[in-house]
C-alpha cells in the first residue's frame, strides 16, 4: 500500500525543515571564516564566496527549498505551513552545539512563543483558493488592492535600503530581515505562478507561451537574488538563533498579509477564525520581543590597527579574555 498524498507531504516538508535549518548553520560559519580572511559581508565584502561551508548551506538551503516547493503539491499549506516553524528548532539547536550560540531559557519560551503563534495563524489561515491558470493569478496580482501592496512593499523595501540600512543595518535585525520578508512575500506569489505553470504544462495545458510566465519567472529570480544578500548579511552580523526565529515569523507575516490582500480570504471568514489570526500575531511578536531581550550578544568586530586571536576559525578571544600581546599602530603613541 502506497503513502497517501498527505503523508508525502508531511515527510517533504519535514525534510524541508531539517535541510533549512541547517543551511543557516552552515552559511554562518561559512560567513565567519569568510570574515576572518578577508572582508565581512556585513559590511559589503563576498569573501564567502571562496568558502565551501558556505556553498554548502547554499545547496542544502536549494534543497529545503524544493522539497517545501514539492510539499505544496501533494498536501494542503494548512498542513505544509506549520512544519516551517521546525527548521527554528534545528537552527537553534544546531548553533549551540556548534557555534556556541547559547540559548538562554528566556530565549526557548521565545521561540515556543513564535512556533506556537504562528501555528495559531497558519491554522486558522483561510483555505487556498483553485487556480487553473497563470492568467488567474495575473488577475488576482492586477487587483487594485495588491497593487498599492505591492507598491508600499518596495517603498518600504527602498527606504530600508537607502536610508534604515547605512545608519541601523549593523545594530538592528529588524533591517535586514524586513528587506528579506518583504521581498519574500512577492517571492511566494511569483513562486506559486510558476508551479502552476509547471504542474498545467506537464498536465497537457502548455504555459511557456503566456509572458505572465516568464514575468513572474522574472520577479521571482529578482525577490530570491535580493533575499540571499540581505540573509547573508543578517546571519554574518546578527546570531543565527535570533535571525532564523525572526525571519520565519516577518516571513509568514507578511506572507499572509499579502495572501489576505490578494485573494480577499477575510471576507468568508468568520469572526471566530480572524480574531484566533489576530491572537496569533500577538503571541508571534510576543516571542520576537523575548528573543530580543534574552539574546545572547555578537562579539563586535575588530578595531582596525589591533590584533585579534582565532580557534578553528569560529570563536574568537579579545586580549581580555586571554593573556596576550596585542598590538597598537605606532601613531598612537608617536606625536610630532
Amino acid at each position: 500500500m502506497g503513502l497517501s498524498d498527505n503523508l508525502k507531504g508531511v515527510i517533504l516538508a519535514v525534510a524541508s525543515s531539517a535541510f533549512i535549518g541547517s543551511s543557516f548553520i552552515l552559511k554562518k560559519k561559512g560567513l565567519k571564516r569568510g570574515g576572518a580572511s578577508g572582508i565581512r559581508a556585513g559590511v559589503g565584502g563576498y569573501t564567502y564566496l571562496l568558502e565551501p561551508l558556505w556553498w554548502a548551506g547554499m545547496i542544502t538551503m536549494i534543497m529545503g527549498e524544493i522539497a517545501n516547493f514539492v510539499a505544496y503539491i501533494y498536501a494542503p499549506a494548512v498542513l505544509v505551513t506549520p512544519l516551517g516553524a521546525l527548521s527554528i528548532i534545528v537552527s537553534a539547536c544546531l548553533a549551540h552545539f556548534l557555534l556556541n550560540e547559547r540559548i538562554q531559557k528566556m530565549g526557548i519560551v521565545g521561540c515556543v512563543s513564535c512556533i506556537v503563534g504562528s501555528v495559531v495563524i497558519v491554522i486558522h489561515a483561510p483555505q487556498e483558493h483553485t487556480l487553473s491558470s497563470v492568467q488567474d493569478i495575473w488577475t488576482l496580482a492586477t487587483q487594485p488592492a495588491f497593487l498599492v501592496y505591492v507598491v508600499a512593499t518596495l517603498s518600504a523595501v527602498l527606504a530600508l535600503v537607502l536610508h534604515f540600512e547605512p545608519h541601523y543595518g549593523q545594530t538592528n535585525i529588524l533591517v535586514y530581515l524586513g528587506i528579506c520578508s518583504l521581498m519574500g512575500s512577492l517571492t511566494v506569489v511569483s513562486i506559486k505562478a510558476i508551479g502552476i505553470a509547471i504542474k498545467l504544462t506537464l498536465d497537457g495545458m502548455s504555459q511557456i507561451a503566456y509572458p505572465q510566465t516568464w514575468f513572474f519567472l522574472t520577479v521571482a529570480v529578482i525577490c530570491v537574488i535580493t533575499q540571499l544578500i540581505y540573509l547573508n548579511k543578517a546571519l554574518d552580523t546578527f546570531n543565527a538563533t535570533l535571525v532564523s526565529p525572526v525571519y520565519y515569523v516577518m516571513f509568514t507575516t507578511f506572507t499572509i498579509i499579502a495572501s489576505v490582500i490578494m485573494f480577499k480570504d477575510w471576507s468568508g471568514q468568520n469572526a471566530g477564525s480572524i480574531a484566533s489570526e489576530i491572537c496569533g500575531f500577538i503571541t508571534v511578536l510576543s516571542g520576537t520581543i523575548i528573543l530580543h531581550v534574552t539574546r545572547e550578544q555578537e562579539p563586535p568586530p575588530p578595531p582596525v590597527g589591533t590584533v585579534t586571536w582565532f580557534i578553528n576559525g569560529d570563536s574568537l578571544k579579545s586580549p581580555e579574555e586571554e593573556h596576550l600581546i596585542t598590538h597598537h599602530r605606532l601613531d598612537e603613541y608617536y606625536e610630532p
